[in-house]
């Protein structure tokens, strides 16, 4: 996401990249990041929480003004739950099928479209 930040940059667009990986994200160096000490794949909080989503979003969109130095990152001031025992937990099983190397269509007419795409 960094990649992508600096070059939305070069064309005049700011960015913000919203971060629970402070490792990852420091070593692409985006323009400016807020880091936030979640679980991944909860950057913007915890689901059915609107509220706080809505306050971490307005924060790391701060840093738009708050930055002038490129690499920064601020740490937003957020906890996931009164203890850190959520960062020792066992993380949830991958229920996702496996990948595979044959293309996977939603439909038979997807599957007869992209037949006759390769045929042409």
């Amino acid at each position: 996401m960094g990649l992508i930040a600096r070059h939305a940059e070069m064309n005049g667009i700011s960015t913000v990249c919203l971060t629970s990986a402070l490792d990852i994200t420091a070593s692409v160096h985006p323009p400016r990041a807020a880091f936030l000490d979640f679980p991944l794949g909860h950057t913007a909080g915890k689901a059915l929480e609107p509220e706080l989503q809505l306050s971490v979003v307005r924060d790391a969109l701060m840093t738009i003004e708050e930055m002038t130095t490129p690499g920064g990152v601020k740490i937003l001031p957020y906890r996931w739950s009164q203890d850190d025992s959520w960062q020792t937990q066992e993380p949830v099983a991958d229920t996702r099928q496996e990948r595979s190397a044959e293309p996977q269509f939603q439909t038979a007419a997807d599957r007869i479209a992209y037949e006759r795409r390769c045929l042409q």
